[in-house]
């Protein structure tokens, strides 16, 4: 991901206020396997459908974020635990 250095330093999660990073490769390939096996969910409670090609995960690696069209989607209710998602 090509994210710009001085947005990634003013971008919080807006629930925990914890700074959020680029979600490693890895760690996306096996978020887009659970989202494949219909085992995803945000915490808007809704499933998630469609593979990420690029995400944020909060410092702490219990949120993620998805970025989409290059725009980072920081809603709470869009944001996917990293826990339910077998990440942590």
């Amino acid at each position: 991901m090509d994210m710009d250095k001085k947005l990634l330093d003013i971008l919080c999660c807006p629930v925990t206020k914890q700074p959020v990073k680029v979600l490693s490769r890895d760690k996306l390939k096996t978020l887009n396997a659970r989202i494949a096996e219909g085992s995803v969910r945000s915490y808007g409670d809704e499933p998630v459908r469609a593979a990420l090609t690029e995400a944020l995960v909060t410092d702490n690696g219990e949120r993620i974020y998805p970025v989409e069209d290059g725009i980072p989607i920081m809603l709470q209710e869009r944001g996917i635990s990293a826990r339910e998602a077998g990440l942590k």
